[in-house]
């Protein structure tokens, strides 16, 4: 996977919403992740993989991949003001739908916590293992990255 074109593509956004609101690289950090977790927790909600209590199915894979890249992008954005990036190729996931969601939001607040290369490259991995439980392919987050991107870039045209 080229990460380094999601990388710059997210590089990109961050700067035009940097200038569009005046922000300094990299002083937004804590409410990124803040962010990340939210997002997290609205795949959650549309996978409804906790939901034991309900007989109703998670939405469609379109929903839960428009959900899913969100939280990538923030994970690229943390990476860039950070100073980290993922290069690895992701392992096989081999665990619930539901643990991979636990794993993440340990990861997440592990990096917050350290900030260090490490911790952003076990909370980069574990949001993709996330991913290929929920079956989304990697030619699928690409082309889902890249729609939301443009995406991201009209709303801030447009006060968002």
């Amino acid at each position: 996977m080229n990460w380094n074109f999601l990388y710059d593509m997210q590089r990109k956004l961050d700067e035009y919403i940097e200038d569009q609101h005046q922000i300094e690289r990299g002083d937004k950090v804590e409410e990124k992740v803040l962010a990340l977790l939210v997002e997290l927790g609205e795949l959650a909600n549309e996978t409804r993989c906790f939901k034991f209590w309900s007989k109703k199915g998670p939405s469609e894979k379109t929903v839960i991949l428009e959900e899913y890249v969100d939280g990538v992008h923030f994970l690229l954005s943390l990476g860039l003001d950070l100073g980290h990036r993922y290069a690895f190729s992701p392992l096989k996931n081999s665990e619930s739908v539901t643990k991979a969601f636990l794993r993440v939001y340990q990861c997440v607040e592990t990096m917050r916590e350290n900030r260090d290369k490490e911790s952003y490259v076990a909370a980069f991995s574990s949001y993709l293992a996330l991913g290929r439980s929920l079956g989304i392919t990697e030619q699928e987050l690409i082309e889902a990255y890249e729609k939301k991107n443009a995406i991201n870039f009209e709303r801030q045209d447009q006060g968002y």
